[in-house]
């Protein structure tokens, strides 16, 4: 591919990849929008606002390691919005280092996080590039809350955290939350892995509202994997979910049919028959998001032996979150290195200030500390 064009975002045509997409025309870094479908890219940017003004180009490709290699070559950074990225990241990620670029993808949930982390950290550290998956709300926006929390009590040692948002969650994080019931959902408690039990819930509760909010450990998140070994943290819990509760009802109720009626079939049919419940819910695409009832929240609590804070963000719109994380993370990749190379946290990337600067200065986040 041409070297004009430094980043890629694979995926495009997905609700995610057309708001990354979005978002790198604001940052006016040139891109090229690749899938397996060209005619579907094209019909998708067409509606994306402002597109006339980008400078890019559209790819069809192959969901393989040699044609995305090719692809990729001469860009500096991959942005993958296809998911799960348990099933479809491993071709991805191999690709991106076979090109040398960096990686960085919208997928969070906790088995993908960890592979990451296992197979893919060392091979990208040798080779100076970073490989930063959960580059996306739900997963960026609280970690940047975790490390202001750091900042301004730096004894505490226990993390709590709680990300939610109103609205529909769209094809790809409907076959996420189903699919990632075959796997495992997981705390750290004193720098080791725990499991919760199958159908965990809590009734949260949120700074400055009168009700509790039904939330679950969706697939445990990728901050307990972020913050093993770190020096500084022993506990990690990561909760979240929709606020709107009868879908997080319904979202319960499937976990429960899941361990009483799927979960002892085989691994395959298990997956099959997860997929088919996802696309029943959610085939679709959904509507733009709407800033001012899509919103979300983010709350971090956290404490040592005698210290505590609370940090709160309120924002709107989660997939416009994912979408300016990625194109901001795109951005920096194209003119400066990472902090960090191999693999990293966004925050431990970028800059948890800067992070939340990009998210502040788009009106999409503001936070503040409680207590």
């Amino acid at each position: 591919m041409s070297d004009s064009k430094p980043v890629v975002v694979y995926g495009a045509s997905g609700f995610s990849g057309r708001l990354v997409v979005e978002f790198l025309r604001v940052y006016n870094v040139p891109f090229v929008a690749a899938g397996r479908d060209e005619a579907r890219i094209r019909d998708v940017l067409d509606h994306v606002p402002g597109i006339s003004t980008a400078d890019y180009e559209v790819v069809q490709v192959e969901h393989d390691v040699a044609a995305l290699s090719k692809l990729f070559e001469g860009a500096k950074v991959v942005c993958n919005a296809t998911g799960p990225c348990i099933y479809y990241g491993d071709t991805v990620i191999e690709a991106a280092l076979a090109a040398g670029c960096h990686y960085v993808d919208t997928g969070g949930e906790t088995p993908w996080v960890r592979s990451v982390r296992e197979n893919w950290h060392a091979k990208f550290a040798a080779a100076g590039l970073l490989v930063a998956p959960a580059t996306a709300y739900m997963s960026a926006t609280a970690e940047a809350a975790i490390r202001a929390a750091q900042e301004h009590a730096p004894a505490i040692d226990t993390i709590e955290v709680l990300s939610m948002f109103m609205g529909m969650p769209t094809y790809g994080s409907t076959q996420t939350i189903f699919g990632q019931l075959q796997w495992e959902s997981i705390y750290l408690r004193e720098n080791e892995y725990v499991e919760w039990p199958p159908v965990t819930t809590i009734e949260a509760l949120i700074p400055g509202e009168f009700r509790t909010r039904l939330a679950l450990p969706w697939g445990g998140f990728p901050h307990p994997v972020w913050f093993k070994d770190d020096p500084r943290i022993n506990n990690v819990m990561a909760f979240g979910g929709l606020l709107d509760r009868s879908l997080m009802e319904n979202v319960v109720a499937g976990q429960r049919d899941y361990q009483e009626q799927i979960r002892p079939l085989p691994p395959e049919e298990q997956k099959r028959i997860l997929a088919e419940i996802a696309d029943s819910l959610q085939a679709g695409t959904p509507p733009r998001e709407n800033r001012r009832h899509q919103r979300t929240i983010d709350v971090v609590s956290a404490r040592g032996s005698l210290e505590s804070i609370q940090v709160v963000v309120h924002g709107q719109g989660a997939y416009l979150q994912t979408g300016l994380i990625q194109a901001f993370a795109a951005h920096h990749l194209v003119y400066r290195p990472p902090r960090a190379t191999g693999f990293a946290s966004p925050c431990t990337a970028f800059g948890h200030r800067e992070l939340l600067g990009a998210l502040e200065a788009y009106g999409l986040v503001r936070m503040k500390i409680v207590g």
